[in-house]
């Protein structure tokens, strides 16, 4: 039976597995459907390639983190543990950036893609193009759930499980033209979650290379001190880490009872930066004509009512 702490800490993995994989599955499914639209859906088995070689990939190499960081100890896998959260947070960023100003065009430019590998008959081309748009996703999957998993494995695994349950699901209703998704408005909600986990990622990474730093012998300063303290060994709060409430935020926003002034800097300079960010873009986002948003829309599965170029 799983505990609660369990439950709640499984939620941002759950997420970000959820956004990757659903994202990973609607490329595979607007590549699907123009190979159906243009009457080469018998290259179907070379799309199958790529995604199963992506999907291998990926398992590979969270293998070897995972390798890796269980033969590591005391200040080496303190450093492993800031690292990691750090490059994850940087990544998670990058991408919130990159799929707010993109996420309308992706359809376009993978069909783009496809028609012209398909047209050069570079058949193994389709794989090459599954493989490196699900790699993709399966690299960043990897990469922010070892930053989770160094600190919950059970609940990480709990969540990575359950969005790709989400996931499958999904994606069978889509195909069945159960259900249609709008791009721009899910990648939108989840970017603001994400930011949310990102920023208590983020902070985490900055706390234990801080440790790293202290148990090494390097002075950090006023920095290291703590900014406010309801973690006593004798306290009872419901906002202790361990507590009702305090738990509870510590696996949805990164919160710390006890967080060193740099910790509090850093995530909120993470906050006015990032969120102020995509605040910006997506009231910009808001001016757009209709047909430039209603662009973003995409039944999974199903043709673009675009005439193929071919």
């Amino acid at each position: 039976m799983l505990s609660v702490e369990t439950l709640i800490n499984s939620s941002a993995p759950l997420l970000i597995t959820f956004r990757e994989a659903l994202e990973a599955a609607l490329i595979v499914g607007i590549l699907a459907a123009y190979l159906k639209k243009i009457g080469r859906a018998d290259l179907n088995r070379y799309l199958l390639i790529g995604v199963v070689g992506a999907v291998a990939t990926s398992i590979v190499v969270g293998g070897v983190a995972a390798y890796v960081y269980g033969g590591l100890g005391g200040v080496s896998a303190e450093l492993f543990e800031g690292f990691a959260s750090i490059s994850a947070t940087a990544v998670l960023t990058y991408m919130i950036f990159w799929m707010t100003r993109n996420s309308r065009l992706i359809r376009g430019e993978l069909e783009e893609k496809i028609h012209t590998t398909v047209t050069k008959g570079y058949v193994y081309g389709v794989a090459v193009l599954a493989f490196v748009a699900v790699a993709r996703e399966g690299l960043e999957t990897v990469l922010f759930l070892t930053a989770f998993a160094v600190q919950d494995f059970a609940a990480t695994l709990v969540g990575m499980v359950v969005g790709v349950g989400i996931v499958m699901g999904l994606s069978f209703l889509m195909m069945r033209g159960i259900y249609r998704l709008d791009i721009r408005r899910f990648f939108k909600y989840t970017s603001v979650l994400l930011l949310i986990f990102s920023a208590g990622l983020f902070g985490y990474g900055v706390h234990e290379l801080m440790e790293a730093a202290e148990h090494s012998g390097v002075e950090i300063g006023p920095l290291a001190a703590h900014a406010y303290d309801v973690n006593p060994a004798d306290s009872a709060s419901i906002f202790h880490e361990k507590g009702v409430v305090g738990s509870i935020l510590k696996a949805l926003v990164g919160y710390d009872g006890n967080p060193e002034w740099l910790r509090v800097i850093v995530y909120l300079g993470y906050w006015a930066v990032v969120g102020g960010y995509l605040v910006r873009s997506y009231r910009s986002m808001e001016t757009l004509p209709v047909s430039v948003k209603d662009s973003s829309k995409v039944v999974s599965g199903a043709a673009s009512p675009r005439k193929s170029p071919l």
